[in-house]
C-alpha cells in the first residue's frame, strides 16, 4: 500500500488539470494572455505542483492572494510572473523588489509608498492597477459619479517614479447569475479605460475575466483571463457547462478502517442522532471535519465504495464517520472509498452544506496528502 494512501488522501490529476487549461485557451484569442489563480494552495489542489505545471504548459501569469504564497511559488523555482491579488504590508516592499513579484494597487496611497520603495531600492516594481467598479472591495472607486475624479487620480499614480505599471483590472461581483450588472461593470472599467487613454495612459494588459466571466461573456476576456474554479475542473454555477468540457482536478478518497454488523435499534455516533432501523453493515471512514470533510454532511450526503452508494450514518466525527454499506456486498477494510470524485461530486456535497464547491475544496486540511497523478513536470507533485 502506497503510505500517503493508507488513511484520507487527495488525488490531483495534472492531466485534467492540462485539459481544463487547453478547453479554457480555446476559448480566448490566441493573443489572450493567461494567468492561473493559484492562491489559496490552488484551491486546495497544492500551489507548487500546480503552478510547475501551467508554467510547463504555457502560463502566462499566476496570481495569489498574498506575498507568502508568493514566496512560497519563488522559493519552489517558480519562475513564471506573479501577481499578487490582495494587499501587501508596505514594509514588505523590499521583497516583493528582491524576488520579481508584481504587486497590485487600488489607492494612490499606496502607489505612492510603493513608489518611495522603489526608488530607494533603485530598482523599478511592477505593479496593477485595481479598479473598483462594483465588488466594493478593493480598487480606486470607479462609478458614473467617479470616473473623472479616478482618472485624476490614477494620472498622478501612473506619474510615479519607480514604479512599472503593467496592467490594470477589475474584479466581477455577479458573473455567474447577473448580466445586467456585470454589463454595467464592464462599461464603467471601458469608461475608465477611455478616459484614461484621453490623457495618454495606457496598461499593456487588461484583464477582468474571472472564470463566470471567461466562461459566458467572451467580450470581457481583453488582454488577459483569470480563471480559478474552472481551472481546476468546476463550472462557477449550473448551467455552464456547454460552453466546454471541464473535467474535476481533485478526488478526495479514504480507505475503510472497519466493518462492523450491527443489530436494528443500534444509535450511531454522536448525539444518537441515528438510529438503524434494521440489522446492518456498518463502514468506518477514517475521515471526518478534520480533514476538511463538512460535519454537514452528518446523516445526508453518500460515498462511493465499490459499486455502490453509501450513506453516512449519523454525525461526522472529527476523525472519523460512519457509512451504511448493508446494501453492498463483499464491502471489507481496505477498501477505497470516494468522497468527492466523479461518482459524487464536490457539488452534491456544496449543494447539501449550503455553500459552494470552492469553499470545500479549500477546506482539504493540510494533514490530508496530495497524491499527483499525470503531468507534463517530472516530479511535479514533490
Amino acid at each position: 500500500m502506497d503510505d500517503a494512501r493508507k488513511r484520507t488522501w487527495a488525488e490531483i490529476d495534472l492531466d485534467r488539470l492540462a485539459h481544463n487549461y487547453r478547453a479554457l485557451r480555446a476559448l480566448t484569442d490566441p493573443s489572450c494572455r493567461f494567468m492561473g489563480v493559484v492562491k489559496a494552495n490552488a484551491y486546495g489542489h497544492g500551489a507548487v505542483a500546480v503552478a510547475r505545471e501551467l508554467e510547463a504548459l504555457g502560463a502566462d501569469y499566476l496570481s495569489v492572494a498574498c506575498l507568502d504564497e508568493a514566496l512560497e511559488l519563488r522559493q519552489a523555482g517558480i519562475q513564471a510572473p506573479i501577481l499578487i491579488l490582495g494587499i501587501t504590508p508596505l514594509e514588505y516592499a523590499g521583497a516583493l523588489l528582491d524576488h520579481g513579484i508584481a504587486q497590485t494597487v487600488g489607492d494612490l496611497e499606496t502607489a505612492e509608498a510603493l513608489s518611495r520603495a522603489a526608488s530607494a531600492a533603485g530598482k523599478p516594481l511592477t505593479v496593477h492597477l485595481k479598479v473598483d467598479t462594483g465588488m466594493s472591495r478593493l480598487g480606486f472607486l470607479c462609478d458614473e459619479d467617479h470616473t473623472a475624479q479616478t482618472a485624476e487620480a490614477i494620472g498622478r499614480a501612473w506619474a510615479l517614479p519607480s514604479l512599472r505599471w503593467e496592467g490594470i483590472f477589475t474584479h466581477f461581483a455577479n458573473a455567474d447569475g447577473d448580466e445586467a450588472y456585470t454589463m454595467r461593470q464592464f462599461t464603467r472599467f471601458l469608461d475608465l479605460l477611455d478616459s484614461l487613454a484621453a490623457r495618454g495612459i495606457t496598461f499593456p494588459i487588461r484583464h477582468c475575466a474571472s472564470s463566470a466571466a471567461v466562461l459566458n461573456y467572451p467580450c470581457t476576456h481583453l488582454d488577459m483571463i483569470r480563471p480559478g474554479i474552472a481551472l481546476y475542473g468546476h463550472y462557477p454555477a449550473p448551467g455552464m457547462e456547454h460552453t466546454c468540457g471541464l473535467e474535476p482536478v481533485m478526488a478526495l478518497k479514504s480507505r475503510v478502517a472497519a466493518v462492523r454488523d450491527l443489530p436494528a435499534g443500534t444509535a450511531v455516533s454522536y448525539g444518537c442522532t441515528r438510529v438503524l432501523e434494521r440489522d446492518s453493515r456498518v463502514a468506518v471512514l477514517p475521515v471526518g471535519y478534520a480533514d476538511g470533510y463538512f460535519r454537514l454532511f452528518s446523516n445526508a450526503l453518500e460515498v462511493q465504495v465499490r459499486e455502490g452508494r453509501a450513506p453516512i450514518l449519523g454525525r461526522v466525527c472529527m476523525d472519523m464517520c460512519m457509512v451504511d454499506v448493508t446494501d453492498i456486498p463483499g464491502v471489507s477494510a481496505g477498501d477505497e472509498a470516494v468522497l468527492y470524485g466523479d461518482q459524487v461530486t464536490v457539488e452534491a456535497g456544496a449543494e447539501l452544506a449550503g455553500t459552494i464547491q470552492y469553499e470545500l475544496l479549500c477546506d482539504v486540511s493540510p494533514r490530508v496528502p496530495r497524491i499527483y497523478l499525470g503531468g507534463t513536470v517530472s516530479g511535479s507533485g514533490a
